[in-house]
C-alpha cells in the first residue's frame, strides 16, 4: 500500500496557512501634539486577552476562506499538471506561506498571555502547525513557493523508459514490482523510478535552507523541533515516545525479516538474497520495500492458503473501480455514518485519465471545510487498493465528523489519527466480512489464521520500521546531523538501522533516492503514519471489545456493529478540539498510546515464526 494522504485542506496546505493575521501587523506611529516639542511615540499594539481573541478569531475567519482557494487551486493541479497549473499553484503556494508566517509571527507575540483553554489551544496551533514555513522575506517566500510546486511536479510526471519502449507511472512501475520475480525486471524497474528523483536534490536543499530560515522566524530551533511540536508534548519527549512504541514492536519485527529473508535466500539463491545481513530491496514486491504482502506466495507457508484471493474476488464479482468505492462507503455507513455527498462522486477522480499527467498519490480532500469531500485515486482492481480505498475514505469520513468544529480544530487529534482511522476499518476486512458482503461463500477455519496473520504482517509489522525512519531522515536534515553531502548516504544507513534492508546496487550522492518517495518532494510528514499503525490495532482491539466480540482480535470484523460506530463518531467529532490523549481515552478508555494491541494482535504469528526461524537454524539480526 503506497500510503497516501496529502491532505491540502488541514495538514499540508491550509494549517500551513493557519498561522497568524495580521492584526496589529505594523506599530502605528502616533503624535502628542499638547505640546510642540513632544517627541513621537510609537504605540505598541495591546498584548493582552482580549487582543488575542480578537486575533485568533480574525486569523480563523480569514484562514477558512483562504482554505477554500487554495484547495481548489491545488486540487486542478494535481489533476491537470502543465505549466500554467504549476504557475498557478505556485501563486496560491506563496500566498499561502506569506500569509501562514506573518500569522505565526503574530500569534508568537500572544505566547504568554492567559487565555481560557480553547482560545489557548487555538493560539497555539497556529504558532505552531506550519508544515514548510517560509522565511519572512517576500523573495524568499515566493522561492519556497516555487520550489515546492516544482518538486511535486517532478513526481507527479515522474516515468521510466525502458528499451521496449514502453514508458512507466509509478503506479504501473509498482505494479510491475509486485507481479514481477525476475531479479533484473525488479532491479531495472526499482533503478529507474529513482532516476526521477536525481533534478530533485538541489531544491530539495534549498528548500531546507529556506525552510529552516522560517523556522527560526518563529522561534525554533529548526524545523525539525517545530515539526516535533505538534503532539501535545515537548518535541524531545514526542521522540522518546516513539522509541518506545518503536521498542515495543521490534522483537516481532525481527522475527519477520528473519523468516522473510530465509524464504527469499531459498528462492533466489546467495548471490541475489544472501541468507544474512540486511534484504535487497528490490526482492519485496514494493517500490519502497515498505510493504511486503505482494511477495507472500513466495514466503507462505504449506497448507495456509484460505482457498481465496481477494483481487480474484473482486474480478469475479465485476467489481469495477466505482463499487470498490461503493462497497467502502458500505462499511462506514453499517457503523451507522450517513453516505457520502452526491458531489463525492462527481467531483472525485477514480481511474488515471489517458489524456493528462496527473498525481496519482491516493489522497483524501476536503476542499470547502464542510461536504465537498473527494478521493483521488488511480485505482487498480486489486486487494490493495480495495484497501487503500478503505483508508482514504476513512479521512473523508473523519473530514465530515469534525466539520462542525471551528476552523482551527478541523483536524484530527494528531496527524497520526487521521491515518489510523480507515486502517482500523480495514483490519476488519475479514474473511467473515467478505461472506457477509456476498464476495466469500464460506469462513475458512482457525487452522488457515497464520497464513492470513502473515500477509497481514507483511503490509503492517513490515512497513513500521519505515514509517519511522523517513522522518528520523528528515529531522536529521533539518537540524543539520546529515548534511547535503551526506544525503543518500545517511538515508540508506538508516534504511539498515531500521529496516534491514539495502540498495540492490551501488548508490552515490549523485542519487537522490529520498526523492522518490512523494512524500518527501511532497512536504508531508511521515511519523503520522508510524503512529497510525499503532493505534489502529489499539482502536481495533477497542470497538471489538465494544462490540461484544469475544473472539481471536485478528478474527474480529465490527462491520454493522452501530455501538462501535457510535463510539467511534463520538471521538471523530471532536476533531483537534482536545490534546489527542483525551481522543484517545473516548474509544479505548487510556490516554497513552501502546503497541500491545499491535503484539496481542499478532501473537498466534510471532509463535510461529521463532519456531520456523529456530527450525531452519537461522541467524537472525542483520
Amino acid at each position: 500500500m503506497n500510503f497516501p494522504l496529502k491532505q491540502p485542506s488541514q495538514i499540508a496546505l491550509i494549517v500551513s496557512l493557519v498561522l497568524g493575521l495580521s492584526a496589529c501587523n505594523d506599530a502605528q506611529e502616533t503624535v502628542n501634539t499638547s505640546t510642540a516639542d513632544q517627541p513621537q511615540v510609537a504605540s505598541e499594539p495591546k498584548i493582552d486577552s482580549a487582543a488575542a481573541i480578537t486575533f485568533i478569531n480574525q486569523a480563523e475567519a480569514d484562514l477558512a476562506a483562504l482554505s477554500v482557494e487554495a484547495n481548489r487551486a491545488e486540487w486542478i493541479y494535481s489533476n491537470f499538471i502543465t505549466d500554467d497549473t504549476a504557475a498557478l499553484s505556485a501563486a496560491m503556494g506563496e500566498k499561502i506561506t506569506s500569509t501562514s508566517v506573518r500569522y505565526a509571527t503574530e500569534a508568537a507575540k500572544y505566547a504568554d498571555v492567559a487565555l481560557d483553554a480553547v482560545n489557548s489551544r487555538k493560539l497555539n496551533s497556529l504558532r505552531s502547525s506550519l508544515v514548510l514555513p517560509a522565511p519572512l522575506d517576500p523573495a524568499k517566500n515566493a522561492e519556497l513557493a516555487s520550489i515546492a510546486s516544482k518538486l511535486n511536479g517532478l513526481y507527479g510526471k515522474g516515468k521510466y523508459c525502458f528499451a521496449d519502449g514502453r514508458c512507466l507511472t509509478q503506479p504501473e512501475l509498482s505494479n510491475l514490482m509486485a507481479e514481477s520475480k525476475d531479479p533484473a525486471v525488479l532491479l531495472e524497474a526499482w533503478q529507474g523510478w529513482r532516476e526521477i528523483a536525481k533534478p530533485m536534490r538541489p531544491l530539495f536543499e534549498r528548500e531546507v535552507e529556506l525552510a529552516n530560515e522560517g523556522a527560526k522566524d518563529l522561534g525554533y530551533t529548526d524545523l525539525s523541533e517545530l515539526w516535533r511540536s505538534q503532539y501535545d508534548m515537548k518535541p524531545d519527549e514526542f521522540s522518546a515516545e516513539l522509541d518506545r512504541l518503536w521498542d515495543q514492536i521490534k522483537p516481532l519485527y525481527d522475527s519477520l525479516h528473519c523468516y522473510v529473508r530465509g524464504e527469499l535466500n531459498e528462492q533466489y539463491g546467495d548471490d541475489v538474497a544472501p541468507k544474512t545481513g540486511p534484504i535487497p530491496a528490490h526482492l519485496l514486491g514494493n517500490m519502497w520495500a515498505q510493504q511486503w504482502g505482494t511477495i507472500y506466495n513466495s514466503v507462505a507457508p504449506e497448507n495456509a492458503d484460505p482457498g481465496y484471493n481477494v483481487t480474484e474476488l473482486l474480478a469475479q464479482n465485476d467489481y469495477d473501480e466505482i463499487k470498490m468505492v461503493e462497497q467502502a462507503e458500505g462499511f462506514f455507513t453499517s457503523l451507522g455514518f450517513d453516505e457520502l455527498p452526491e458531489s463525492f462522486w462527481r467531483r472525485s477522480l477514480f481511474v488515471q485519465p489517458q489524456d493528462r499527467d496527473v498525481v496519482c498519490h491516493a489522497s483524501a480532500w476536503d476542499l470547502d471545510n464542510l461536504d465537498d469531500i473527494r478521493i483521488k485515486m488511480c485505482i487498480q482492481k486489486s486487494a490493495e487498493d480495495f484497501t487503500v480505498i478503505h483508508h482514504e475514505l476513512g479521512h473523508n469520513f473523519y473530514q465530515r465528523a469534525y466539520k462542525n468544529q471551528p476552523f482551527i480544530f478541523k483536524n484530527s487529534a494528531n496527524d497520526g489519527f487521521h491515518e489510523a482511522i480507515g486502517d482500523t476499518i480495514a483490519l476488519s476486512i475479514t474473511p467473515k466480512y467478505l461472506q457477509k458482503i456476498g464476495l466469500l461463500a464460506t469462513v475458512p477455519d482457525a487452522s488457515k489464521d497464520i497464513g492470513l496473520l502473515l500477509r497481514q504482517a507483511l503490509d503492517k509489522i513490515a512497513f513500521m520500521p519505515f514509517g519511522l525512519m523517513i522522518d528520523q531522515w528528515r529531522w536529521q536534515v533539518f537540524n543539520g546531523t546529515i548534511k547535503p553531502e551526506q544525503y543518500n548516504q545517511a538515508w540508506w544507513d538508516l534504511r539498515e538501522k531500521y529496516q534491514g534492508v539495502k540498495a540492490p546496487i551501488a548508490r552515490t550522492e549523485a542519487d537522490f533516492d529520498p526523492g522518490a518517495k512523494y512524500h518527501v518532494p511532497g512536504n508531508v510528514p511521515y511519523t503520522r503514519y508510524f503512529l497510525a499503525h499503532v493505534l489502529q490495532f489499539q482502536f481495533h482491539k477497542a470497538l471489538c471489545d465494544i462490540a461484544g466480540d469475544t473472539g481471536p482480535v485478528h478474527r474480529c470484523s465490527i462491520y454493522g456493529n452501530k455501538a462501535a460506530g457510535a463510539k467511534l463518531n463520538e471521538m471523530l467529532e471532536m476533531g483537534a478540539s482536545q490534546p489527542w490523549p483525551e481522543a484517545l481515552n473516548v474509544v479505548t478508555g487510556t490516554k497513552q498510546m501502546d503497541a500491545k494491541a499491535v503484539l496481542d494482535y499478532f501473537a498466534p504469528l510471532q509463535v510461529w515464526l521463532d519456531e520456523q526461524n529456530n527450525e531452519a537454524n537461522r541467524q537472525c539480526g542483520w
